[in-house]
């Protein structure tokens, strides 16, 4: 599984996490280092919808599954930010359920 992650009106779930940042190294992340630092450069601002940070929060989900299993020295603790992303998007998945602004 792979985690695309694309910005704007166009984004969807599924496969690489790449960001527009040159300084980011080429493809998909391999590390849980490099999934933090490609996580942060798709977060959304402040302002952003409820159902903008869900989007994140899922997709965040799916990567960090994926690197638990692709960067076994970390597996553990990717599977903690997985499992830690996924009561984040459950929150807020509540909160939009209850019709809660931000």
């Amino acid at each position: 599984m792979t985690v695309r992650v694309m910005t704007g009106m166009g984004q969807r779930k599924g496969a690489d996490v790449t960001g527009t940042d040159k300084a980011a190294s080429p493809g998909p992340p391999r590390t849980l280092t490099h999934a933090h630092e490609a996580l942060v450069r798709i977060r959304p601002g402040g302002d952003a919808s409820l159902a903008a940070w869900r989007s994140y929060y899922e997709r965040s989900v799916a990567l960090y599954q994926e690197i638990a299993e692709i960067d076994r020295g970390h597996h553990h603790e990717a599977l903690y930010w997985a499992e830690r992303e996924q009561d984040k998007a459950n929150e807020v998945a509540a909160r939009i359920h209850a019709g809660k602004p931000r």
